[in-house]
């Protein structure tokens, strides 16, 4: 499947698809406001601003699958996102990674990028899948890992032809 022909809610309920993301380099991020990772909405948002002008979105989708850590609706989730770390990235609504409901995109992304070992399964929020410019190329990343480390991957998905 295309990566692009994924669809899914955004948090006012309307259908889209990663569509109007082709040709750009994307960060996609399984999250949830109540995880001891969630400080990292900061810098996710700090990176999506010093490159959207090149061609680089972050996107997130809140999941409460990992400890009952998103138990927000997608309403109060936007207006967290917003208050508590200035998110203008787009996040959409509340999804789920693992298991036989899993979203179709994360299903996919799990596919292309297996974890440690090879595993599929997204072990918890925060696990952070970067997407080349042709949706070809995904990179995994732990939900440990900073967004501030993935600076120097992103800056070379940006100078790629692909």
């Amino acid at each position: 499947m295309n990566l692009y022909s994924h669809k899914f809610k955004d948090a006012s309920g309307n259908e889209k698809s990663l569509e109007e993301f082709k040709g750009k380099v994307l960060l996609i991020v399984n999250t949830a406001s109540k995880c001891g990772f969630t400080y990292q909405y900061e810098t996710l948002e700090e990176l999506h601003e010093k490159y959207k002008d090149e061609g680089f979105s972050v996107i997130a989708f809140p999941c409460n699958q990992f400890g009952n850590q998103e138990p927000r609706n997608d309403e109060d989730i936007q207006s967290f996102c917003k208050t508590s770390f200035g998110v203008k990235f787009p996040v959409y609504g509340k999804i789920e990674v693992n298991g036989k409901h899993a979203h179709s995109l994360f299903r996919e992304l799990k596919q292309n990028a297996p974890g440690l070992l090879g595993t599929k399964k997204i072990k918890w929020n925060f696990t952070k899948f970067l997407v080349s410019k042709d949706g070809n190329s995904v990179e995994r990343f732990a939900p440990m890992t900073k967004p501030e480390k993935l600076e120097e991957y992103i800056l070379k998905l940006l100078q790629s032809k692909n």
